[in-house]
């Protein structure tokens, strides 16, 4: 990745070591080096984080944790690692990567102390259901990461996928469904997306649900 980004835009980013390097098949992320400054402390993962403004919060917030947001698309990677950067938020790092592919191979057993999906593509027609993230073989790969006492947090606006995602989760063995936590003691927000303030105004409902490992 070059020092600077340009987008389709013209605008330049500058993502610098907040932007990792991409991982290659059969790559195992070593949380601890990518979080150098604060190794020891625990780690938090955002799926999905579109123009940042949830990890660039939490990760200011929370500075006793360290985050790393996952992005599919390069553009909303590196512009949230460049925003990471412009704050000097060192607990916090970007991977452009596919979520699914990083939780079933990159991410070691009982690493990570809580997952944010909030508001997933949920690809609406019925002959697309199968690209949804939220599917057993996935939540199988959560449940592994997570340590014991660590939380799924899960956040939609798709009633539909809602549905679907309260199917794949019920009974899931040692996943147990756990109050919402607040994660903005200061905000009438559920997490404070952009997706979230928007749906919010449009008087969308929003359908969230918290699930806790336990052994």
């Amino acid at each position: 990745m070059p020092k600077n980004f340009k987008s389709g835009r013209g605008k330049s980013w500058k993502p610098g070591r907040f932007l990792l390097p991409d991982i290659t098949p059969g790559e195992q992320l070593d949380l601890a080096k990518v979080f150098p400054a604060s190794p020891s402390q625990p780690v938090e993962i955002e799926i999905g984080v579109g123009k940042g403004t949830f990890i660039v919060d939490r990760a200011g917030r929370r500075g006793d944790v360290n985050f790393l947001g996952i992005e599919y698309a390069k553009s909303y990677a590196v512009y949230v690692a460049d925003r990471l950067g412009r704050a000097g938020l060192e607990n916090a790092r970007m991977l452009c990567a596919d979520a699914g592919a990083v939780f079933a191979q990159a991410l070691g057993d009982a690493s990570v102390m809580r997952v944010h999906i909030y508001f997933p593509d949920p690809w609406p027609k019925r002959r697309h259901n199968i690209r949804r993230l939220i599917q057993p073989a996935f939540i199988s790969h959560v449940r592994r990461v997570l340590k014991p006492g660590g939380q799924l947090l899960l956040v939609t606006d798709h009633r539909d996928y809602f549905e679907q995602m309260l199917r794949t989760m019920n009974n899931f063995p040692h996943l147990a469904r756990t109050p919402y936590p607040n994660l903005h003691d200061d905000s009438p927000y559920i997490v404070g997306t952009n997706f979230e303030r928007k749906y919010a105004k449009e008087g969308r409902p929003i359908f969230k649900r918290a699930f806790l490992k336990y052994e």
